[in-house]
């Protein structure tokens, strides 16, 4: 795959492209070292990170890809699989373009990306830290993620929404994103994630895609439980007080997998790395850079 390089606006900070067998996704890049790539949720980049980034410990190399979920700036191909299972191979398409093996993969709301054992395509990913996300029959995940779902599916829907996260009350709404973070968010980064999903309709058909995506509940719940035969280690870094991933679902995933631990984010939402973004930095310093097994 070839990599090419792109400089955004002061704004955005340097960004890079790679070509997927799915299109052009863009990333941010940060340090060298072990691979730690970071993924995020449903209208939202990979900003969300940006306050724990800085915070982390050096010797890594700290990727953050945007994934094509309504916050993306360059639309994928027309005829590009954008189905759950599909936004899960893209993830394996995203390590393969960047040659990346041995990568500690950091899981975020969006919980599709634990399927990789599922589907065959975890080869490279050699430990995770899981974040409150969607896993077992949780999807779409709790009220706001079903409203979102409902949104897409209505003409104007997802325009409508988009709109409605631009204006700091409604935002505040449980069925928006009232129970995705504690802290407010400020209309900038807002205004940032919903541009693209307002601006350009190849956007907003590239997250209908996912969106409409049937979810059979028995189906998901196996797709989680194949974790069972991921050797890696795994830190489930779980919110416990949030009201979006259940609280039973974060040591449940860490019995599931054969090296687990878990360990909690007291106070904060379902976007931990937003509330509270220095406990967040503190447990994944300490998990890439402890001895293995320890």
């Amino acid at each position: 795959m070839t990599e090419l390089n792109q400089t955004t606006s002061a704004e955005e900070g340097a960004l890079k492209r790679i070509e997927t067998p799915a299109g052009t996704v863009e990333y941010a890049e940060d340090g060298a070292g072990p691979p730690v790539v970071f993924l995020h949720g449903l209208l939202m980049d990979h900003t969300v990170w940006d306050e724990v980034i800085p915070l982390l410990p050096s010797g890594f190399r700290y990727i953050r890809p945007i994934l094509p979920l309504g916050s993306h700036r360059v639309p994928l191909s027309a005829d590009a699989d954008l189905s759950m299972d599909g936004m899960v191979g893209l993830v394996a398409d995203i390590l393969e373009a960047l040659d990346l093996r041995d990568v500690t993969l950091v899981h975020s709301d969006w919980g599709g990306s634990l399927f990789l054992t599922a589907l065959g395509r975890d080869e490279r990913v050699a430990r995770m830290v899981i974040l409150p996300c969607g896993a077992f029959e949780n999807f779409p995940p709790g009220l706001p993620g079903k409203m979102a779902t409902l949104a897409v599916r209505l003409p104007g829907g997802i325009t409508l929404a988009a709109r409605q996260l631009r204006i700091g009350w409604l935002r505040r709404l449980p069925m928006l994103w009232g129970w995705m973070i504690n802290k407010p968010v400020d209309d900038e980064r807002m205004r940032r994630w919903t541009d693209p999903v307002l601006r350009d309709p190849r956007i907003r058909r590239d997250v209908t895609k996912y969106a409409t995506t049937s979810f059979e509940p028995a189906e998901l719940v196996r797709k989680t439980e194949a974790l069972k035969s991921f050797d890696g280690e795994v830190l489930v870094l779980w919110s416990p007080d949030n009201r979006v991933m259940p609280p039973a679902h974060g040591p449940r995933l860490a019995e599931l997998v054969p090296r687990g631990r878990y360990a909690e984010i007291p106070g904060a939402a379902v976007l931990s790395m937003l509330d509270e973004p220095q406990a967040v930095a503190r447990e994944i310093g300490a998990f890439l850079t402890a001895a293995p097994g320890d």
